[in-house]
């Protein structure tokens, strides 16, 4: 498969080689190796969450990961935000013509070790090869579906509830702008991407009552808290001292001009949790190796005008506004 690269309207053989050779051998389970036209498989009793997404980060490898891991982990995690254990996903191939095989293989042998390592199970899938030119090498569409743990609506905030993180913000925005620009700044900046159905399954069988939760991807910090400040109604007070960032992310986005907390991450969630549990929250995410910086960076207000404040590193207090645009477009 190294030496073939896809051709528009390819079919037949070469098709057949294809789920052979690199999708059926790297995403193999029960399910999959029946290769019908759908999985079939018995679920229990229960609620389930479903998702679905669609990934056309560029370029594909960066620092920390690539378009196939990134798959995987953003559909894992927006099921964790529902606090669902995740189970199964799909996986949908557009292809352009002339896609090296060594590449595609490399994205799909990466999907199937993150899929693996979170006992997860890639069940169904399907490509389709466009012209060179109508796509740009690869996207690839998710479905995922969990098993709902404990439901969990924005309408269950409560003024004082504590606002987590469980770790530094922005470094997966800024890896894939310094991989894409291809600056000559020397840095140890790399992506987040990281599955967080663990970490959340700790906060769960810790009895933490978590209200709310979202990965912080799109838009970053500042355009999660605003939805959710939208959805529940309340306001809340982020306080910038105590989100973390590490020195590096600080000094790039200084010398470029970006705002932090507008940046894209793809392994960080922003918890609701009662106030009563925060320090027990802080201490669980602490003992997980994705949250061993979280911290605890602000507080649900009693007002009710869905607004979301920042007290600034020097004392004063802004009102933290949802991003005009993307600062950093094809993250995902």
């Amino acid at each position: 498969m190294d030496k073939i690269t896809l051709s528009y309207g390819g079919g037949g053989t070469l098709t057949h080689q294809l789920i052979s050779d690199v999708f059926a051998s790297a995403f193999s389970n029960e399910y999959l190796d029946e290769l019908d036209d759908a999985a079939v498989f018995g679920l229990s009793k229960g609620a389930y969450a479903m998702t679905t997404d669609s990934f056309v980060v560029d370029p594909l490898f960066f620092p920390g990961g690539d378009i196939g891991k990134l798959a995987v982990c953003g559909t894992i995690n927006d099921l964790a935000a529902c606090a669902a254990e995740p189970k199964y996903i799909t996986a949908g191939f557009i292809l352009e013509e002339g896609l090296p095989g060594e590449t595609l293989k490399k994205i799909v042998l990466s999907m199937g070790r993150e899929a693996r390592a979170q006992n997860v199970k890639i069940v169904a899938g399907d490509t389709k090869v466009v012209p060179r030119g109508k796509a740009d090498k690869i996207f690839i569409n998710t479905t995922g579906l969990g098993l709902v743990k404990k439901p969990l609506k924005a309408s269950g905030i409560k003024p004082c509830d504590a606002i987590l993180i469980n770790g530094p913000i922005a470094q997966h925005g800024l890896s894939i702008l310094l991989a894409r620009e291809q600056f000559s700044y020397k840095t140890d900046i790399k992506s987040d991407c990281n599955s967080l159905w663990d970490i959340v399954k700790s906060l769960l069988q810790a009895n933490i009552e978590i209200r709310f939760m979202r990965d912080a991807t799109r838009g970053g910090v500042a355009a999660v808290t605003n939805e959710i400040a939208a959805a529940s109604g309340y306001s809340f007070l982020l306080e910038e001292k105590k989100i973390p960032v590490t020195h590096s992310c600080r000094h790039l986005s200084e010398i470029l001009g970006l705002e932090l907390l507008d940046i894209a991450n793809e392994g960080k969630m922003v918890f609701f949790v009662s106030n009563r549990d925060a320090a027990g929250a802080l201490k669980v995410l602490k003992s997980h190796p994705q949250g061993k910086n979280a911290s605890i960076i602000g507080e649900v207000l009693t007002q009710r005008k869905s607004r979301v404040y920042l007290k600034t590193a020097v004392g004063g207090q802004k009102i933290l506004g949802m991003p005009m645009t993307e600062p950093i477009p094809r993250i995902c």
